[in-house]
């Protein structure tokens, strides 16, 4: 809607209203109470009447709450149960007050508080709108399309708090671009000159290919006569999509000169409509959903990082590609689980002149402007075959009904054996990946796509592999362009991929749903995760060394915390160049699947 004066300045506000907000906030504090908790920042103390108890910094203020501990030190905390006391006086739970009455036990400094409570101002905000929006059964959503489930996931990350800072983005940029507004969103594009730009590929696709692919032929005639028109060879330039509110915002104020002195000419919109997808930047083709995913440079602010694109870092991404899906696609075992990635397959940066010769460390400007193209996962399926995203297992809907169980019931299989095949889709090739290659990714729900047929998991893909590959095996040969992925992580440390990207971030949730749910016991889930590992073990006897070194069976493991990263740095919580020794390691966490190992695969 309009007003006389522009966009109708309420809309932006329409889900914000007291009720609300109030259970908006019983969301997301009872979150911050669990994973501080289950962090080791908390240490809420069990009373006699089977609640706990969390003191503030001055002792003046106490949290009383109920909460089911799990395997993993994981904290299901009933937001119904939750109160907030000053003396005999009970006061509004309220997300933002609580960090402010632990600011110091949380260990936030005077300049990341402000920062920290505009991330979980915005996470409150986005927790309303989805409260707000119409609301759709697991049952409903169990059944919808890729899309639909895409933009209908409610929780966000699942170990953040502050999951959905988005932090640059206004009220009205919010409703556009948000996943869960689902607005469509056309791209803008602009030509860069090839003085200041780069353009890299893989093998099978080059430039002209992927453009005339991308955008067609009249449009294409269309930005060229634009680019003519001011007197300019449309040869000199590469095409580059850029996200609107990164056009609007950043690059015509930050790279002025650069438009005005035609390295960069704006050329409108694309034809083709996208939908935003959970990672942000991130676009999917509803015009034609074959076509690649487009990623984008977006300088805002969410879960630990400005989300930037490097033009120098995104030069290699399609060689990394390659050499990742050949490597999937030559080896037997993954061939057999159908193990696949969609590659990154081609990327465009532009490096403005001026802020390239200012040569500042790790510069924001130097992450404006590029964009890459990524393969649709709708293309790879073959009939009756559908995809949702892995995070929507862990989706519960408004009346505590989760997607996992509407899809287990659809399935008519016996949860225990909906489990194991979902494992053997998932974790399977995971576990060979690690060991047989000693190559790790970034598995959580929004990175894994689930290839579902019957609505049992028969295989997964996997995405994001430019950022988040990384290699810890020191002798293996790398082509040029690729080295960047390889990583000296300690040897004591390399198995922590899996025990906190696939057992800490995932399925220490989903195993918390499914209890909830009473579609499995607690046992079940550890004994079938052991089971799958054990399963893959004794069909890879040559790697028993490796299993011995990376014991996936030990009695403990290091516990790596996220949100006290996000705490300590909300604009960088990690080190690109150096991701093993930016972690935040806490304690221990008692491993749920030791002493489970049959006799076939037990450590001698």
């Amino acid at each position: 809607m309009t007003d006389r004066y522009g966009p109708a300045v309420r809309d932006v506000v329409d889900h914000l209203g007291p009720d609300r907000w109030e259970q908006a906030n019983r969301v997301v504090a009872g979150k911050a109470l669990g994973e501080f908790s289950h962090e080791r920042l908390l240490a809420p103390v069990l009373g006699a009447d089977g609640r706990y108890t969390v003191d503030g910094d001055d002792r003046t203020v106490s949290y009383q709450f109920a909460a089911e501990r799990l395997a993993l030190d994981h904290w299901h905390v009933d937001t119904s149960t939750i109160t907030r006391r000053r003396a005999e006086r009970e006061l509004p739970v309220d997300a933002l007050e609580l960090v402010l009455d632990l600011r110091q036990t949380l260990s936030l400094t005077s300049e990341q508080l402000g920062l920290y409570l505009e991330e979980l101002t915005s996470t409150l905000s986005a927790t309303a709108f989805k409260l707000a929006t119409p609301p759709i059964s697991a049952a409903e959503l169990a059944g919808a399309d890729f899309q639909t489930i895409e933009t209908r996931m409610t929780a966000g990350h699942p170990c953040f708090v502050a999951n959905s800072g988005r932090l640059g983005f206004g009220a009205a940029d919010y409703l556009r671009y948000a996943p869960e507004a689902a607005a469509p969103v056309h791209l803008i594009w602009l030509a860069a000159h090839r003085a200041h730009s780069t353009f890299s590929n893989s093998a099978d696709l080059d430039y002209d290919q992927l453009i005339e692919r991308e955008l067609g032929s009249a449009t294409l005639q269309r930005f060229a006569r634009i680019v003519s028109e001011l007197g300019l060879e449309f040869e000199d330039y590469y095409l580059i999509p850029a996200h609107p509110w990164q056009w609007f915002t950043c690059l015509a104020v930050t790279f002025a000169a650069d438009v005005a002195q035609r390295r960069l000419v704006c050329l409108g919109y694309g034809e083709d409509e996208y939908l935003a997808q959970q990672s942000i930047r991130t676009f999917f083709n509803t015009s034609d959903p074959s076509k690649h995913y487009v990623k984008t440079a977006l300088s805002v602010v969410n879960m630990g990082f400005v989300r930037g694109l490097s033009a120098a870092y995104m030069e290699g991404t399609p060689a990394i590609n390659d050499w990742v899906a050949d490597l999937v696609a030559g080896d037997d075992v993954l061939t057999q689980s159908r193990f696949t990635i969609v590659r990154e397959r081609a990327a465009v940066g532009y490096r403005s002149p001026h802020y390239e010769a200012a040569e500042i460390p790790s510069s924001p400007y130097a992450k404006m402007f590029a964009a890459l193209w990524r393969e649709s996962a709708v293309a790879t399926l073959a009939g009756g075959e559908r995809l949702a995203t892995m995070a929507s297992l862990l989706h519960v809907d408004a009346n505590g009904h989760s997607l996992a169980g509407a899809l287990i019931e659809r399935s008519g299989l016996q949860p225990e054996d909906w489990l194991r095949r979902y494992l053997q889709a998932y974790l399977r090739p995971l576990l060979h990946c690690f060991y047989a290659h000693q190559l790790v990714f970034m598995p959580h729900g929004e990175n894994i796509i689930l290839v579902l047929e019957d609505d049992v998991p028969q295989r997964v893909i996997l995405k994001d592999i430019g950022e988040e590959v990384i290699l810890m095996d020191p002798d293996i040969a790398l082509p040029a362009g690729v080295e960047r992925i390889r990583a000296d992580i300690p040897h004591d440390r390399r198995v922590l991929w899996i025990f906190t990207d696939v057992f800490d971030c995932f399925l220490r949730f989903f195993n918390a749903i499914l209890i909830r749910e009473q579609m499995i016991d607690e046992d079940e889930l550890w004994s079938a995760v052991s089971a799958c590992i054990s399963d893959y073990q004794r069909s890879m006897p040559h790697l028993e060394r490796r299993f011995e070194q990376h014991d996936l069976f030990a009695d403990s493991f290091a516990l790596s915390c996220l949100n006290r990263l996000q705490l300590r740095d909300a604009r960088q919580m990690v080190d690109p160049a150096n991701p093993g020794g930016s972690l935040q390691l806490m304690g221990t966490l008692s491993n749920p699947i030791a002493g489970m190992v049959p006799d076939a695969v037990s450590r001698q």
